[in-house]
């Protein structure tokens, strides 16, 4: 489980691949401290929950399995990569659940200065796949690469965020561009209440 607020940038430096369509990947850690990290241990990594299966001072490895390829974007050799540890019970949550299990890929429309400079806030829309709108609801949480967001409209399955700049500065969204993807997560306790509510359905038509 992690919370969506990320502690360092990391970079791809290997993907090899190993067997149908699985891949070792390995990730420079950047300034995330691997001091304490465990083999079997979780990192999010652009909010896919990995676990390390090799480390090293300053890298680590995880399998990526086809299937997570398949529905996620980041992992290419040179990639940057938002990068959290796994939530102890004693932490913050600064942000919300994230479970690190993304829900599909999302397409950058729209990314520039709220106003001119750039050293205010950055406005952010992106548009969803089809089965993930109906999770998203203005000032509900939704992760963008890992990254605990705020929505702040929805229209369709188009929704807007507001990115200010120490978040900007602490994460790879900075390098975000339109036409771009980005891995999404939906807040979890939506997706259980749109579960509930389906069952209710489905049992009323028993």
């Amino acid at each position: 489980m992690f919370t969506g607020i990320i502690q360092a940038v990391g970079q791809i430096s290997h993907l090899v691949e190993t067997s149908g369509g699985d891949a070792r990947v390995t990730v420079a850690a950047g300034g995330l401290g691997l001091a304490e990290v465990k083999l079997g241990d979780s990192i999010a990594c652009n909010g896919v929950c990995l676990t390390v299966v090799d480390k090293t001072a300053d890298r680590f490895s995880v399998d990526v399995s086809a299937e997570t390829f398949s529905c996620t974007i980041g992992f290419a050799p040179g990639d940057k990569v938002n990068l959290e540890m796994a939530l102890r019970l004693s932490d913050r949550l600064g942000g919300h659940l994230v479970s690190g299990h993304v829900d599909g890929v999302g397409t950058v429309l729209h990314f520039a200065p709220v106003s001119a400079g750039e050293e205010g806030s950055w406005r952010l829309d992106i548009r969803a796949t089809g089965h993930l709108a109906r999770y998203l609801a203005a000032k509900g949480s939704v992760a963008v690469n890992g990254v605990s967001l705020t929505v702040n409209s929805v229209q369709g399955a188009n929704f807007s965020i507001n990115l200010i700049p120490h978040t900007l500065e602490q994460t790879q969204l900075k390098g975000l561009r339109p036409g771009g993807k980005v891995n999404l997560e939906a807040d979890m306790l939506a997706r259980y209440a749109d579960r509930l509510l389906n069952y209710v359905h489905e049992q009323d038509k028993d």
